[in-house]
């Protein structure tokens, strides 16, 4: 794939080098392999396992002269051969025969100098006067029940998450079921992603800035068609209580829905349904923490960044598909019960000792890694909850303290379907 793309790109290189464009290429991911440490640093460990072979010694010069000869293009072709819905036989990905995604967006730390800062800026305002670093903002689309990436666009923190959302509806289509949150309940965006062909659930404000929903018809299950975007919907307004040993919690919530079969679509269980959207959370602190623990992207230039960007999302896909390779080979194998950091710390391993550099003529689509997924499953996610704090301040003036109750608890959950006028109380 990586020859594949580098020859698509007219990337690969015209005279023989230490680096070749194909070595240049596996650097890249494997620097996201070992976010911690320099090029130069991950190019020992890339070639720590071929003693006794002659490999180069390249300077970190060189390494960057090498990277910068390759450009952006390759990783981006290769992303775009990587990204899609993992195939896997778990019926945890579907509800009711339709893929279920999610959609939203974060934001990455990169490396302040005079370019990056004029690309991508920082974020103004706060107590502090704003960021330290640049800022870019990145919103992909994910499988809620395997985590792989499907597509995903970024650029400044100057556009907004529903901006970029715009240039994502190419890799939607008939047979998804999209859930958004509030931000990407507004109309002219709702018009563009339900144009796709598939299906929406997006949450709504209940203050008097969300959207005028007017009650056409009331359902049996108390949801009620209205109109939005242009567009036929049915709303969902509910009262979803918390409770656990620190006491309960209840909040008022509006889910807007292209699903107009009540019968097909119970409100209770969309409802249910929408906690899923979590797992592009999920997805994000894997990326962001498990992977770059939470450090600043190494490139000083828009180009490198586009580059790492790429090696970045290509990394985490293969890893993500190595787990679903892991979980098909038990039937009944929840993707979810696969961990995300065995799987990157066997890969480093397994680069470090350059195993299976060797093709053999039988695959095993299991491997080294999933073996050891399959031998460190997570147990069944149990529902649990904890209250909302800030644990890390911008400032420290806004810090709450070292009081704070982090402990998580044990939860059960109560679904009233609101038929009467919607309260627009402050949410807990």
């Amino acid at each position: 794939m990586v020859d594949a793309v580098l020859a698509e790109t007219a990337a690969v290189q015209r005279r023989v080098r230490a680096v070749p464009a194909r070595v240049v290429v596996y650097l890249l991911l494997a620097g996201c392999l070992f976010a911690e440490l320099g090029y130069r640093q991950v190019w020992h460990r890339l070639v720590a396992g071929l003693a006794g072979l002659p490999v180069a010694h390249p300077t970190e010069a060189a390494l960057t002269k090498a990277r910068a000869r390759l450009g952006p293009k390759p990783l981006r072709a290769l992303f775009d051969l990587l990204r899609g819905p993992a195939a896997t036989i778990a019926d945890q990905v579907r509800w009711r025969g339709l893929l279920v995604c999610a959609v939203d967006g974060t934001t990455l730390t990169v490396a302040d100098g005079a370019a990056n800062l004029t690309r991508f800026g920082k974020h103004r305002g706060g107590a502090t006067g704003g960021s330290a670093y640049p800022l870019l903002r990145l919103v992909t689309l994910v499988a809620c029940g395997t985590r792989t990436v499907i597509d995903a666009v970024y650029g400044p923190i100057s556009i907004g998450e529903t901006g970029y959302a715009r240039r994502l509806t190419g890799s939607l289509h008939a047979g998804m079921l999209l859930l958004a949150d509030r931000n990407f309940a507004a109309g002219p965006l709702w018009t563009a992603l339900a144009g796709t062909g598939a299906e929406l659930l997006v949450r709504a404000r209940t203050d008097r800035h969300g959207p005028r929903l007017p009650m056409l018809r009331r359902h049996r299950d108390g949801s009620y068609r209205s109109v939005f975007g242009g567009r036929p919907v049915r709303v969902i307004d509910a009262e979803i209580s918390i409770t656990t040993t620190a006491g309960p919690a209840t909040g008022v919530y509006r889910l807007i829905t292209t699903l107009l079969d009540d019968r097909r679509h119970p409100a209770a269980e969309l409802i249910r349904l929408y906690h899923d959207r979590w797992e592009i959370e999920t997805a994000y602190l894997e990326i962001k923490s498990s992977i770059l623990g939470g450090r600043v992207l190494r490139a000083r230039t828009p180009a490198g960044i586009d580059q790492e960007i790429h090696a970045l999302l290509v990394t985490y896909q293969i890893l993500r598909t190595a787990m679903c390779d892991a979980t098909n080979s038990t039937l009944g194998l929840d993707p979810d019960r696969a961990s995300f950091t065995i799987a990157l710390h066997a890969a480093r391993d397994q680069l470090v000792q350059a195993a299976g550099v060797i093709a053999d003529t039988v695959i095993d689509l299991v491997g080294a890694i999933g073996r050891l997924v399959l031998d460190n499953l997570l147990p069944d996610r149990r529902l649990r909850t904890n209250a909302r704090t800030v644990k890390r301040a911008i400032s420290k003036y806004n810090a709450r303290g070292p009081n704070i109750d982090r402990r998580t608890y044990q939860a059960t959950i109560a679904i009233n379907i609101l038929a009467g006028s919607l309260t627009t109380d402050p949410e807990p």
